[in-house]
């Protein structure tokens, strides 16, 4: 068996509902979908959702590298060969992560169409479905509370308020939020690295009774001092997001306790393979995993649930990306049923492609 064929196409689908984060509001999103054939008539599917913000890539470029750096240096090979495969990939796309995580992707897809089994088992199969949380953007706090309640209402026990943008406003946000909707729903702060440590030191202080499961990035992320520094004083959890994008990032996270926790996303490290490597790292270290995404096609997303399902410490998900997605080709690849993600259980990724 050989790859036949590697075909490139970029698909923009607007988000049903635009949302504001830290430093930029969200309007639609551009995934580059990828199909590896064979000359034994099966296909893999993978997908990446460049981010300029996070991984320095546009949509464009992604394509190019595809079609012109990544195409020739795998076809003719044998696509059960994936960690060969890889280095010739990460080689030739340099800097562009979520390119190299839809070749892993696809070659991943393809692992599990062979073996006629759904990737999550072929990994490991420690679990079967995951709770994923919900996202909500900056929002008046008045429209946060009533989004809220409302995704409560739809089964969600799991909520993530964005912030980052005026402490004072987070503070008074997650208070009033924690008040509609009780102290079940676990709540989740991510603040995309708008926060100083004062910021950060005094907001943790003041949500202390609204009991919050974690932090997420509040300092930027190349600033990891400032990192370390939340880490070691506030009494919860802070995770690493941005400040984490290689496994040389992990080791060193890992290494001087700059978290206690990681969220490991797939276009951010490179895909599933390097995910794996990287969640070695944090397991070694005692740091708990959440595996995130950006915004992600139902394809993308499930990449990233077959990773969670496959490991016991990857115990949080935020696998929603692709929930507001409009006209995503490869909806229905995953299954979401009162906040909770399952996989479709076909062979590799479950994907079906629409036209």
């Amino acid at each position: 068996m050989k790859i036949s064929k590697l075909d490139v196409w970029p698909v923009c689908m607007p988000l049903s509902e635009p949302y504001i984060i830290a430093y930029e509001t969200i309007h639609t999103s551009t995934n580059v979908f990828l199909r590896l054939e064979t000359s034994s008539g099966i296909s893999g599917h993978g997908c990446a959702a460049p981010d300029q913000h996070i991984t320095g890539e546009t949509a464009e470029g992604v394509i190019h590298t595809l079609e012109d750096g990544i195409a020739p240096s795998i076809k003719g090979s044998d696509p059960l060969r994936p960690a060969m495969l890889m280095e010739r990939v990460k080689r030739n796309a340099p800097g562009q992560p979520s390119a190299v995580a839809a070749v892993d992707m696809a070659l991943h897809d393809l692992l599990g169409k062979i073996s006629n089994l759904p990737l999550w088992k072929l990994l490991g199969g420690y679990r079967d479905r995951i709770k994923t949380c919900i996202t909500i953007g900056i929002l008046p706090v008045g429209e946060t509370v009533e989004r809220a309640k409302d995704w409560v209402a739809k089964g969600f026990k799991s909520l993530k308020l964005k912030g980052g943008i005026d402490v004072d406003t987070d503070v008074e946000r997650i208070l009033k939020v924690r008040g509609a909707v009780g102290d079940k729903v676990e709540l989740r702060f991510d603040a995309n690295q708008g926060f100083t440590v004062e910021d950060s030191l005094k907001f943790v202080e003041e949500t202390r009774i609204a009991h919050l499961e974690l932090i997420e990035q509040p300092t930027p992320r190349d600033q990891l001092e400032m990192l370390g520094r939340v880490t070691s004083t506030v009494p919860i959890p802070v995770m690493a997001d941005e400040s984490l994008m290689t496994l040389r990032d992990a080791f060193r996270i890992a290494r001087q306790g700059l978290a206690d926790m990681v969220n490991v996303k797939l276009m951010k490290v490179g895909g599933i393979a390097e995910a794996l490597q990287i969640n070695a790292v944090a397991r070694s270290a005692g740091l708990e995993v959440m595996v995130g995404c950006m915004d992600e096609a139902a394809l993308a997303i499930a990449a990233g649930l077959h990773f969670a399902l496959a490991r016991p410490n990857v115990i949080y998900a935020d696998l929603d990306g692709h929930l507001g997605l409009v006209n995503d080709p490869s909806a229905g690849t995953v299954v979401l049923r009162d906040g909770t993600l399952f996989p479709s259980n076909g062979p590799g990724l479950g994907v079906e492609m629409r036209a």
